[in-house]
């Protein structure tokens, strides 16, 4: 260790570097992708890196999992999976409270195991959007469950969090600079990490049951929720009731007539798609005919629709054997659209302006001056400042609003929505796991594999995942990784350990320099990112392990799983995400997530030691 302690050029350059990238971090002056560019060129430009290696990051192995992990993110949610998911949650949560919140949160961190912990936030904010409408719980009770249980799940599998995919590549390069007759570092393989993962959301979840929930019930008791079971159009416009399926029977009297007949009889429930023959429509035209073997597609309460069947002779299915893709959520909805003052539509009804033959869209409602009008909708002529209520396939929608003649004010999906590629989508995934969890592959190729089976197969076309890419993160990552190897390279790392170790007391356990490890990265993600955080403390942590008689690839998975241990600030891209939505304070953060913070630490640490003591004794 002695020539390690003497400090050269070069390890006061690098030093300077993780100085320079940790003050431009907390002060954001510079944007952080543009920072990790600037260290990269110093790195290039003073020779600490060869010149060519420097550009090594980019083509990465850990850059290579992150690029496919948010294709694969893509993937899914271009054939409704979540939605599905938002679906199943609310028929088996039953309405009760804590069943609800657990089943979200634990699902919520099986995704995050393998797809970048920003993607599934993004991907669960409207289905904790609907589950909110849909139950008592209030937004600021679902979501910090949610993130946390996001940020614990990224720990199930190598691939889960950014972190964790550097931290092979950070293990391989650190072999170079080994003690010589030390043995290498070998990389986890993809399942290493998942026992700590099972014990870390465990404990989170037990944390918001008894502990968590109470602190933000008490936080939000005065906050106005939507009453039980009641969506914000059941409120707002007495749109309410499930989708149905009325088949039409030789005895029917609707048999002959068009569908705007069929509209006005009495108590007829709201009609959305109608099959005849080959031809399927949502939102169909008026004069479309109704024939015997037609199939209505008709939303309203169970009830009513009963008896509006029973009288006319139809038959009623709730199972849609029709128009289960149609009326998939990620396919079609309902939505506000408001006329503005330049729209052509103003002095028009939507009879004239044959919204449905025209556009694939069925006006439901419209909301005057907070007056709702529901009753011959379609002879009513337009205003501007009219909000109109819409049922439509979400690209019929785009298309008709770029004539800007309406502004939708709800978020929709806006890509093409593919849910008929929903079981191929599902089946590439499980494949993907299964090469994952049986071959030698790297993890990067196994997911490119899964990456080019969803592009061939037509479940995400080729601009659709250039698009899913986050090139900020890309860049973040690929730029900072060879400040990592300079750390490793120049001796910093060593030096930095040397003299921690020279400083601390004779005997110190192993465990207690873990926790102060784990703790110093915590604080390192507050300030600098958890890749920044990762990259700089990797190294030291492998020469703190190896100083102490430590084992370095324990030191250095306490190092990549404490870095995304920041449930406290909006440094954490989750934690970001979901401070706006839910009005949280950053008293109510620290005050929920710090405490949560030191039991993810004491989880870690003990579980990684009895990890390795476990493999010890298998191997």
């Amino acid at each position: 260790m002695d020539n390690a302690l003497t400090l050269t050029n070069d390890m006061k350059l690098v030093l300077g570097l993780v100085g320079f990238t940790m003050a431009m971090f907390l002060f954001e002056r510079i944007r952080a992708d543009l920072v990790a560019l600037v260290v990269l060129v110093v790195l290039g430009i003073t020779g600490l890196i060869a010149p060519e290696e420097i550009f090594g990051g980019f083509s990465g192995n850990a850059v290579m999992s992150i690029i496919a992990t948010m294709i694969l993110g893509a993937g899914l949610d271009r054939t409704g999976a979540l939605n599905r998911l938002a679906s199943w949650l609310l028929r088996r949560g039953h309405g009760i409270e804590q069943r609800l919140l657990l089943m979200t949160t634990a699902i919520a961190s099986l995704n995050s195991s393998f797809m970048q912990n920003p993607s599934v936030m993004a991907l669960f904010m409207p289905v904790a959007s609907r589950l909110s409408s849909r139950t008592g719980l209030s937004l600021q009770r679902l979501l910090l469950p949610i993130a946390a249980a996001i940020v614990m799940g990224g720990a199930f599998t190598m691939v889960g969090n950014s972190p964790l995919i550097l931290l092979n590549d950070l293990l391989v390069s650190a072999n170079n600079n080994l003690p010589s007759g030390m043995a290498t570092l070998e990389p986890l393989r993809m399942f290493a990490p998942a026992p700590i993962g099972v014990l870390l959301v465990a404990a989170s979840l037990l944390y918001f049951r008894y502990y968590g929930d109470r602190k933000l019930k008490d936080e939000t008791e005065t906050s106005v929720t939507p009453a039980r079971t009641e969506s914000y159009f059941a409120n707002t416009y007495g749109i309410e009731g499930d989708v149905f399926e009325l088949i039409v029977t030789a005895e029917s009297p609707l048999v002959g007539m068009s569908l705007g007949e069929a509209e006005a009889l009495h108590d007829a429930p709201l009609m959305l798609a109608l099959q005849t023959g080959n031809d399927t429509r949502l939102a169909p035209p008026a004069d479309m005919r109704i024939w015997v073997g037609s199939v209505l597609g008709v939303m309203g309460a169970r009830q009513a629709v009963g008896d509006f069947a029973q009288n006319h002779f139809l038959r009623m299915s709730s199972r849609l054997r029709h128009f289960g893709d149609l009326f998939n959520p990620s396919r079609a909805g309902i939505s506000e659209a408001v006329v503005p003052p330049t729209s052509k539509f103003i002095g028009k009804t939507a009879r004239e302006l044959r919204l449905r033959k025209q556009n694939g869209i069925s006006l439901l409602a419209i909301n005057r001056d907070k007056k709702v009008i529901r009753d011959n909708v379609r002879e009513e002529k337009l205003r501007a400042g009219d909000m109109l209520v819409f049922h439509s396939i979400w690209q019929d929608l785009g298309q008709a609003a770029e004539s800007r003649d309406f502004v939708v004010v709800t978020d929709y999906p806006k890509g093409e929505q593919r849910p008929h590629k929903f079981k191929i989508a599902m089946a590439i995934f499980a494949i993907t796991i299964i090469i994952a969890l049986t071959s030698k592959l790297p993890v990067a190729l196994t997911l490119m594999t899964g990456v080019a089976g969803m592009l061939l197969t037509g479940v995400l076309r080729m601009d659709e995942a250039y698009g899913a890419i986050n090139w900020k993160t890309v860049f973040l990552m690929a730029g900072l990784i060879p400040l990592g190897w300079a750390m490793d390279s120049s001796g910093a790392a060593a030096w930095v350990a040397g003299h921690t170790v020279e400083r601390l007391p004779e005997g110190i356990p192993v465990w207690a320099l873990e926790i102060a490890v784990a703790l110093l990265t915590t604080a390192f993600s507050l300030v600098i990112s958890h890749v920044g955080a990762t990259i700089v403390m990797v190294p030291m942590a492998i020469n703190l392990a190896l100083a102490a008689g430590g084992n370095p690839t324990a030191f250095a998975l306490i190092v990549a799983l404490s870095a995304s241990n920041n449930l406290m600030t909006a440094s954490n891209p989750v934690i970001s995400m979901v401070v706006g939505p839910a009005n949280y304070t950053s008293r109510q953060l620290w005050r929920v997530g710090g405490p949560l913070s030191l039991i993810y630490t004491m989880v870690v640490v003990l579980a990684v030691n009895v990890l390795f003591w476990w493999n010890g004794r298998a191997g």
